[in-house]
């Protein structure tokens, strides 16, 4: 290109055969083509004859490449834009068009309009999630229609249990509030027949016979009368009516008192009674009373399934802030299975050692002792548990607060959930039957039996 305005092509012309032919022959005749009177050279095959220059103006050509761009990019422009129109066109109608459609039913049956359905024909998946869509929903509305219809029926069944559970919580409570205050009427005769046979018991005019059968009144009076307190202290705690008054006092002086009570009858069955308590122990602050019963009912519980011969051991600590007290025994043992039960009231474990033999001795109670227990244990802010091997012998553990805080005494109120909780225990069949009341031993049989 020469200064941007011509395009100049250069062409070298090169001698050839005929060429130098044609060019000697003229150089012997004498020819001179050039003006200047000079001779001509004789040629040779490859030698540089002419040169060709063509010069060509730029500004026509330039003029049509700058159009044929411009078209060119005209007809991209048109393209792009009428794709993007059917694009456009095609997405709106064959895509978004379907799913607003299958969105709007949607949002119609959320509202709680069920009876829209998906209406396409676009002879598509769309149409055939249409279709699944809408048996789906047909489903759902039979599934709806039989949970309404179970949900009536259960609605009466609730209603028919809350009125059986009311009746029976009402009955509950009729007869907790009857035990509770009827202690005075219960206990006065039977402390006057109780009364009456020591009288009998003292005269020296009785002969053997005559002073076998007050033995009998007396135990069984005091037997009844165990089993009549038991159930109304019951009857109190379900009232809300048993009162905690805490004080200081000496537990060793409790637990050697009533050890002393039970060694007599831990004696009649040739019983080895321990008793290990930590020496410098400070006074107590808790209920001194309820302290009393709960190591009562332990020790009387450890004597009865204990076996002639056995051992029983109290012993006392004091552990950081709280009061252990521990009874143990050789008796019989209580199943895994039956170490959460024990504590419920009317209940007893399985008498049965573990190679499937059944114990021989029936053991007397009403099953109220360990529920007790368990009860007051709660009352003065403690616990108990249990550890035994069926067979090898119980170890029972009471830990109680060493004060007990009287601002964190609480009447203890009327627990409503206990009926349903054990109707709830019935229907899931997660306990047997209750024990009897009492459950008679061989001296009472004989009683029994003289009468």
């Amino acid at each position: 290109m020469n200064n941007g305005q011509m395009y100049q092509y250069y062409r070298p012309v090169f001698a050839k055969e005929n060429c130098v032919g044609c060019h000697n022959a003229l150089e012997g005749q004498g020819f001179d083509p050039l003006s200047s009177g000079g001779t001509i050279e004789p040629l040779r095959p490859g030698d540089l004859m002419a040169l060709i220059q063509v010069s060509i103006p730029n500004g026509p050509t330039q003029a049509a490449v700058m159009k044929y761009w411009s078209m060119l990019l005209a007809v991209a422009i048109i393209t792009t834009f009428l794709a993007m129109i059917a694009f456009y066109v095609t997405i709106r109608y064959v895509i978004v068009r379907p799913l607003r459609h299958l969105r709007s039913v949607s949002e119609a049956i959320t509202q709680g309009d069920i009876s829209k359905r998906a209406k396409l024909n676009t002879r598509d998946e769309f149409e055939l999630l249409a279709n699944a869509f809408n048996r789906m929903l047909g489903h759902l509305v039979a599934i709806q229609d039989e949970l309404r219809d179970v949900n009536a029926d259960l609605d009466l069944k609730l209603d028919e249990l809350a009125q059986l559970n009311m009746q029976l919580y009402e009955m509950n409570r009729i007869k907790s509030d009857f035990m509770a205050t009827m202690s005075h009427e219960l206990r006065t005769p039977l402390n006057s027949i109780l009364g009456f046979s020591d009288v009998l018991a003292s005269i020296d005019s009785l002969d053997e016979k005559q002073r076998r059968y007050v033995h009998n009144i007396q135990r069984s009076g005091r037997m009844l009368l165990e089993m009549i307190n038991n159930i109304l202290d019951l009857a109190k705690m379900e009232a809300g009516r048993m009162e905690i008054r805490p004080a200081d006092f000496r537990i060793e002086q409790v637990v050697h008192a009533q050890c002393d009570m039970a060694r007599p009858l831990s004696e009649k069955k040739n019983i080895e009674l321990q008793v290990d308590i930590q020496p410098d122990l400070p006074p107590l602050f808790q209920d001194q009373n309820r302290v009393q019963q709960i190591l009562n009912n332990l020790l009387s519980n450890a004597i009865k399934f204990t076996p002639e011969g056995g051992l029983i051991r109290v012993v006392v600590r004091k552990e950081g802030d709280n009061l252990v007290l521990q009874v143990s025994d050789t008796g019989v043992g209580i199943a895994e299975e039956d170490r959460q039960i024990i504590f419920e009231k009317f209940r007893q474990g399985r008498t049965a050692m573990p190679s499937g033999d059944a114990i021989k001795r029936e053991y007397p109670g009403s099953g109220l002792g360990l529920s007790i227990v368990k009860e007051l244990c709660r009352l003065l802010h403690g616990d108990v548990t249990v550890e035994s091997e069926l067979g090898r012998g119980s170890t029972f553990r009471v830990v109680l607060p060493w004060k007990l805080d009287p601002e964190a005494i609480e009447v203890p109120e009327r627990r409503e959930g206990s009926v349903q909780e054990q109707l709830a225990r019935f229907a899931r069949g997660g306990t047997r039957p209750m024990a009897p009341l009492g459950t008679s031993t061989a001296d009472d049989r004989s009683a029994e039996d003289e009468v």
